[in-house]
């Protein structure tokens, strides 16, 4: 029998946890711009990680919720809609693979997966700046 018709690659694990596989490199990807992993993982998460990218562009209520449902991290959901996808001014085509040798164990070939556009993350210490402030005048506010 073929696999014609089914997409994705299944790394040897069940789906549950290809799935959280793949939510993990999502986040590590959002929250430190670039990650090196083995090439089939880099080219991988890049399909499902450009699809939200594309969605946090939006940047309605309905994408967000859809964005934090898809990652299950409320943080890097948060950084991807308000910081990362406003800097970024292309249609597609937001990640880029570059190899990145052999890994020394078991030889697998490794990859590097990054933004294409250059972001800064100066706008989101910004924000957590101020959020703890606002936290705090609240609390004092009730006692």
């Amino acid at each position: 029998m073929h696999r014609h018709g089914y997409k994705g690659r299944k790394f040897g694990r069940e789906t549950d946890q290809r799935l959280a596989l793949t939510r993990g490199l999502q986040c590590s990807l959002i929250k430190y711009q670039t990650i090196t992993t083995t090439l089939a993982r880099a080219k991988e998460i890049r399909r499902t990680t450009e699809k939200l990218i594309t969605l946090a562009k939006k940047g309605d209520l309905a994408s967000r919720r859809l964005v934090i449902a898809r990652l299950n991290d409320l943080e890097a959901a948060t950084l991807l809609v308000d910081v990362i996808a406003p800097q970024i001014k292309r249609d597609s085509g937001y990640l880029r693979i570059e190899r990145a040798g052999y890994r020394r164990g078991d030889n697998a070939e490794m990859g590097t997966i990054s933004f294409v556009d250059d972001i800064d993350l100066a706008q989101a210490k910004e924000a957590e700046a101020k959020k703890p402030a606002a936290k705090d005048s609240a609390k004092k506010e009730d006692k």
